[in-house]
């Protein structure tokens, strides 16, 4: 069956933590409409900080993609990997895997702290949208079926 992911990532700094800058973040979209050659590709989403939050695609194999992906018995089984060991927020505890028909957001938030912390805090926003089965190209555009929130507070 077919499998359609898009990766999100937003990235900023403390200058983007509140007032404008933080409202432009937030306003950010975490679903986009995807391009016709994005499957069996990742659509992938860039938007930082330096650029006023301004949405840049591009594509990657699906294989370099932070994600677990694993059909079987007519579902697929979505896990987002957490790479970033050194990032916080500590997870402890993770929701188990999601086994999925129709679609699935899961997002992740990280803080990174620079080379002996000389530059201050850098943080990410990761979404992942994964459609399984046949899709239009605006899948991505509308409520998911499953959302998976694994924010943590960032300070």
């Amino acid at each position: 069956m077919k499998i359609t992911v898009q990766r999100i990532r937003t990235t900023w700094t403390k200058e983007s933590r509140g007032g404008e800058a933080a409202a432009r973040r937030n306003a950010a979209p975490i679903g986009f409409a995807l391009p016709h050659e994005a499957v069996p590709y990742v659509h992938v989403v860039r938007m930082s900080e330096d650029d006023g939050f301004v949405p840049y695609d591009s594509q990657a194999d699906l294989r370099n993609v932070d994600i677990q992906l694993r059909e079987a018995d007519g579902q697929l089984r979505v896990f987002p990997q957490v790479k970033p060991l050194y990032a916080l927020p500590p997870r402890k505890r993770r929701p188990p895997a999601v086994r999925l028909i129709p679609g699935v957001r899961w997002q992740l938030n990280y803080r990174f702290s620079s080379a002996m912390g000389i530059r201050g805090w850098t943080y990410w926003l990761d979404t992942f949208n994964i459609a399984y089965g046949p899709v239009d190209a605006d899948v991505f555009l509308s409520k998911p079926t499953v959302f998976i929130d694994e924010r943590g507070p960032l300070r």
